[in-house]
């Protein structure tokens, strides 16, 4: 549960040194009419480049991680994919969105956004305001996000790992 599954008979898939999913097959088309130097939809020895960043299991499934435009370089060279933290944060349940921010930064940091239909009835049996502007800033709330960054950042090597975050006293909308 959770894997794309395994490739179908007559598709192989390989993971490039980057992490880049390649797919190769009679079904694979040979490359974009005129477009031969397009990243995303190369193919290269018969090899579909196909952006995404993902691992084959001992079992043969394949998982996929992120997008490969979607990586982060820090400060130091390395490579990040955003998307394992991200994903890893709002799973819980008193968050809404998270951004991880890194890109030629000496380590990563993240915007948070709380999920209001968790957080306020939470934060009404604990006894503290209802409203999101003050429970960005309240004590006990940057606690209860930091022990889910904690959790996230444990599955990650230590250069990977969020250093700091930041609670923004409303969701991201188109505007912001």
């Amino acid at each position: 549960f959770g894997s794309v599954g395994r490739p179908l008979p007559g598709v192989e898939v390989r993971i490039a040194d980057d992490g880049e999913v390649l797919v190769r097959g009679a079904n694979v088309f040979r490359g974009y009419h005129g477009r031969a130097d397009a990243s995303f939809g190369a193919v290269e020895d018969g090899w579909l480049r196909t952006g995404d960043l993902g691992r084959l299991d001992e079992d043969g499934y394949l998982w996929i991680t992120g997008r490969k435009k979607d990586i982060i370089i820090t400060a130091g060279g390395k490579n990040l994919t955003p998307a394992n933290f991200e994903n890893d944060v709002r799973r819980s349940p008193w968050v809404s969105h998270c951004v991880m921010h890194g890109d030629r930064r000496p380590y990563p940091v993240a915007l948070i956004t709380l999920d209001a239909e968790a957080i306020v009835p939470w934060a009404s049996q604990q006894g503290l305001p209802t409203d999101i502007p003050s429970l960005a800033r309240e004590p006990k709330v940057i606690a209860l996000i930091q022990a889910e960054v904690d959790k996230a950042n444990a599955r990650l090597a230590p250069v990977e790992q969020v250093k700091r975050f930041a609670i923004l006293d409303r969701d991201f909308s188109q505007q912001t």
